[in-house]
């Protein structure tokens, strides 16, 4: 009998706020609290809290047949404890339920295993520890931040005594063979490794909403249907995902809930398959071959490596004039020194640098909050010459590495000055452009207006109308019209926000159109 393997990633990171130059050495403050708990706080009320309720039901309703498997990363843990503890409670619901079984992985969700082993295997330590604090489970298996995985760091994830590793099923990996069966690490045989079916996975995660995708729309007989097709021989089909699938990446309105409510009856109904986690798996298929991977693959993007993280020159200064101080910050104890170590590391900062705009551009400027990847190295750059100075003020001489972070930012200075100054003048053109033309201004084109104009346009508008009309907006948006508000406007839309868990789509728009004709009146013809 085949068996089905839902496993569900939940990472948020901390975001960084404008750290400029002139706060080097003053301001110690690195982190956006306002676009931090508020990101936090909306997908736990359109994802997590909803989507951790469906699967209650369904453990409820099929008992132990039913089984789910999780990693929550350790900036994601941290964040529940401060931001949403009732979405932490309602994780801890599941894992009561004995058919959920929660991985481990890095700490801060880092590049740790690319670089620095030492620093790879404390963070794992750290991480599997918290997890056994929250939810009474000492993990068995590893899952490492993106899926990413070589024959090196298999072995390593081995040492550590892990018996199950997850990573992907990647084409240029795999050739011939195919990603549901269970593999071996080609060092250590102890350890298992479980694929992801990337094709079935990503139909639930990237295409489900897509209207021109030639299967659209996805329904759970359809599904079953594509399980049953898989080659006899397959013994498990591997379904990874981002936990923010469901309600946020995918709008409640397409109907993903209802799709994962129906899934596990229809999968008993048209197929002969069964729930594992990859703790049961692990001892209950025998492995087929070991899988050679030389070079690190991950889950993201076409190519299945990790260019998302470290494909140009950008990213490669940033990522090694970071890790250039672990020798010196592991012998500093304070508390608020190690913490941002553990902060500064976490992958998003290095993806937020990517360059790669081709078939994957979307997907690297939808999660970006920054204008472009020469802001995010420059802000990020910033932030790390303050961390290496404040190392340098607990005794640790960094005169090198202050100096090579200097010369770093320095030699991308110009560039980014160049990248930073066509992407202000795209903008203001595009307006401008808008404008000429006679064309409407609509909300989105609120991010591309300068400070003044935002002012003068939320002096005109009362807070209710602007707090509805931002809910599910993308972050650049409301980081652009957020910092504009004044302190009492500013403190009225956090309570509103809050109060506002659930709002229409109809009433989004209607807000959203309502402000349009605001820009139209203030500053059109």
């Amino acid at each position: 009998m085949k068996s089905i393997c839902l496993y569900f990633q939940v990472h948020q990171p901390y975001r960084l706020r404008t750290y400029r130059f002139f706060d080097i050495g003053l301001n110690h403050d690195y982190y956006n609290e306002f676009a931090n708990s508020s990101i936090m706080q909306r997908v736990a009320q359109k994802s997590y809290l909803p989507m951790n309720k469906l699967l209650l039901k369904l453990i409820k309703e099929y008992g132990s047949a039913f089984k789910v498997s999780f990693s929550l990363s350790g900036m994601a843990l941290e964040q529940f404890e401060a931001y949403a503890p009732e979405a932490l409670k309602s994780f801890q619901e599941l894992a009561k339920t004995g058919n959920v079984e929660f991985l481990a992985e890095t700490y801060a969700h880092s590049l740790s295993s690319l670089k620095d082993k030492d620093e790879f295997i404390r963070q794992v330590q750290m991480h599997a520890q918290k997890v056994e604090e929250l939810f009474g489970q000492k993990p068995t298996t590893f899952r490492n931040t993106e899926l990413i995985y070589s024959d090196e760091i298999g072995a390593t994830v081995a040492s550590m005594g892990f018996d199950v590793m997850l990573t992907e099923g990647a084409k240029h990996v795999l050739g011939w063979r195919s990603p549901n069966m269970l593999y071996t690490n080609a060092i250590n045989p102890n350890l298992k490794l479980l694929l992801k079916n990337f094709r079935l996975s990503d139909d639930i995660a990237f295409r489900f909403s897509n209207q021109g995708w030639n299967e659209w729309p996805l329904t759970t007989n359809k599904f079953t249907r594509w399980l049953n097709e898989l080659d006899k021989k397959d013994e498990v089909v591997n379904l990874f995902m981002d936990y923010e699938t469901f309600g946020e990446h995918q709008w409640e309105e397409t109907g993903i809930f209802d799709f994962m409510a129906a899934l596990p009856g229809a999968i008993y109904k048209n197929t002969d398959l069964k729930f594992a986690t990859p703790k049961e798996l692990g001892k209950q298929l025998q492995p087929v071959a070991p899988v050679h991977v030389p070079y690190p693959i991950s889950w993201a993007d076409e190519e299945r490596d990790i260019t998302a993280w470290l494909g140009n020159d950008l990213q490669k200064e940033a990522f090694d004039k970071l890790n250039a101080l672990h020798g010196k910050v592991k012998n500093i104890s304070k508390p608020d020194i190690q913490r941002d170590w553990l902060y500064l590391q976490t992958s998003d900062h290095f993806y937020y640098m990517s360059t790669k705009w081709f078939s994957d551009g979307d997907v690297h400027k939808y999660f970006n909050p920054y204008g472009n990847p020469y802001d995010a190295f420059i802000n990020y750059m910033n932030v790390l010459s303050d961390f290496t100075i404040r190392v340098e003020n607990e005794g640790v001489h960094v005169d090198e590495e202050l100096k090579d972070i200097k010369e770093a930012v320095s030699s991308m200075s110009e560039k980014a000055e160049k990248a930073v100054k066509k992407t202000t003048k795209a903008a203001t053109k595009k307006v401008k452009k808008a404008l000429e033309k006679g064309k409407e201004l609509n909300f989105d084109d609120i991010k591309d207006m300068s400070d003044s104009a935002i002012k003068k346009l939320l002096r005109e508008i009362d807070i209710e109308t602007l707090t509805v009309a931002l809910k599910d907006t993308k972050e650049d948006l409301t980081e652009r019209i957020i910092p504009n508000l004044g302190a009492r406007a500013r403190k009225k839309y956090n309570e509103l926000e809050k109060e506002l868990k659930k709002v229409k789509k109809s009433d989004i728009k209607k807000y959203r159109k309502a402000i349009g004709d605001k820009l139209n009146e203030l500053f059109g013809k």
